[in-house]
């Protein structure tokens, strides 16, 4: 295992920035007054964190605010509606009572889908009839498991379709505090083959800690793959290179690889320039060598990656890396989803654009998906028929093992950015549709067998 070290002049100290700090980056980078407004703001109702290597190295402060990587992680005006932004901010300067305040924040959350696609009513599984606190199963092969101790980030994407994680609602929070209920459930269902450790970020947490995690489950010996879903190799790859126990993080990795399983790492890029850094590079050259396999992952988003020779930038950057291309998703239904969202088709046409002009190994990558309730979902192309024009859809995953891989199409419309701004046609097979109307009596993979 390569033992590369930071050389002079890179940040190595970890350091959180929130809206307390921005006076600080205000001096420091020269932001406006009226850019500060808008970050504490909106950062009253979605959750603001940043840190000293994505200042310092990611954004370019010569092109704020239309910086991809200053829209990723900076609140911005237009992520809410303008009455509410100019209420909090009319609220901030009257010095209006915190209880006032705290009111219109939440009610301005509750209308953002703070849990979509029925995370909180169809994901959680139970046993002997107890909700599994920190579990989601969605797909019959894979559940996701959320430590409570990873249930933040080393800075947030401003698009999170996990917002609802990190405002400090327990309620709307997921988050296991142990590994004990997460291993009974997988000793009772032996179709599990895959465990998604998320977030958050799994690698926030120490090596110490997400070795108790981790280690129950490789006695189950159904699992085969284990996954950890992070963005740290962006955010913070310090962690895997000069954080103090980045060697141990390494021989964890290792040592799930030495199990016989797969080690599935599936990195959070969301722009070309995320992996341009010495760190970064170092960073996934350390993880490769543990024998872990890395997955590369991001939704396309307005104002950060809404054009196809970023896409291609990005993917080619991956490859280089020694990484697989995996999935462009589509903006989830949540959060400040106007402010990111693409129109289906524009996604379409990025994609297809961007994935003409790379090599035959870098077209690993699907896309757009769109992660809806039933499943995900593949826009495949546009059709024209005597009839019109048609989305071609594909399921490419879903709660009911019998829809995947099946072929349906729904009305082409210029503007539709989600599966409930399509009308699925007629000739949509039953089940399919009763899946996407919610009326389907399957039972949900982590609920029953």
């Amino acid at each position: 295992m390569p033992a590369q070290r930071p050389t002079a002049g890179e940040v190595t100290r970890f350091r959180t920035v929130g809206p307390q700090h921005m006076d600080e980056v205000a001096a420091r980078y020269g932001l406006s007054h009226g850019a500060l407004e808008t970050v504490r703001a909106v950062s009253r109702v979605l959750p603001f964190r940043v840190n000293d290597y994505v200042l310092s190295e990611l954004i370019d402060w010569n092109r704020v605010p239309e910086d991809p990587i200053f829209q990723l992680v900076f609140p911005q005006h237009g992520m809410l509606r303008a009455e509410d932004e100019k209420l909090l901010v009319d609220l901030a300067r009257a010095r209006a009572p915190k209880r006032e305040i705290a009111a219109e924040v939440r009610r301005i959350r509750a209308g953002l889908n703070p849990h979509p696609s029925g995370q909180m009513e169809l994901n959680v599984p139970s046993l002997a009839d107890d909700a599994l606190e920190g579990i989601q199963h969605k797909y019959r092969e894979t559940v996701l498991y959320f430590p409570q101790q990873g249930q933040t980030c080393h800075s947030y994407c401003t698009y999170c379709f996990r917002w609802a994680q990190f405002i400090g609602d327990a309620d709307l929070r997921f988050a296991a505090p142990g590994p004990e209920r997460l291993v009974e459930y997988l000793r009772c269902h032996p179709a599990v083959s895959d465990v998604l450790f998320t977030g958050g970020d799994p690698m926030v947490m120490s090596t110490e800690r997400l070795r108790s995690h981790l280690e129950p489950v490789l006695s189950v010996e159904t699992v085969r793959t284990v996954r950890i879903g992070t963005k740290a190799v962006a955010y913070w790859p310090q962690r895997f290179v000069s954080d103090a126990d980045a060697d141990d993080l390494l021989r964890l990795f290792e040592q799930v690889v030495a199990s016989g399983r797969t080690l599935a790492v599936m990195a959070h890029f969301s722009h070309p320039r995320e992996l341009e850094t010495a760190t970064a590079r170092r960073a996934l050259g350390r993880v490769r060598a543990t024998g872990a396999v890395v997955y590369c992952q991001a939704p396309l988003i307005a104002h950060v990656n809404d054009d196809a020779r970023t896409w291609a930038e990005l993917w080619r950057a991956e490859l280089s890396a020694g990484a697989v291309p995996y999935y462009m998703f589509v903006e989830r239904d949540t959060g400040p989803r106007h402010y990111f969202e693409v129109p289906l088709t524009k996604g379409l046409e990025i994609f297809r654009t961007a994935y003409s002009k790379l090599p035959g190994l870098a077209r690993t990558v699907r896309g757009p998906v769109m992660s809806a309730t039933p499943g995900k979902v593949l826009v495949d192309g546009v059709e024209e028929t005597a009839e019109g024009r048609f989305f071609q859809l594909r399921m490419v995953q879903a709660r009911d093992p019998d829809l995947v891989g099946r072929p349906f199409r729904a009305r082409w419309s210029p503007t539709a950015a989600w599966m409930d701004h399509l009308e699925l046609d007629p000739s949509a097979p039953a089940d399919i549709a009763a899946a996407f109307a919610g009326t389907s009596r399957r039972p949900m993979a982590g609920v029953s067998e």
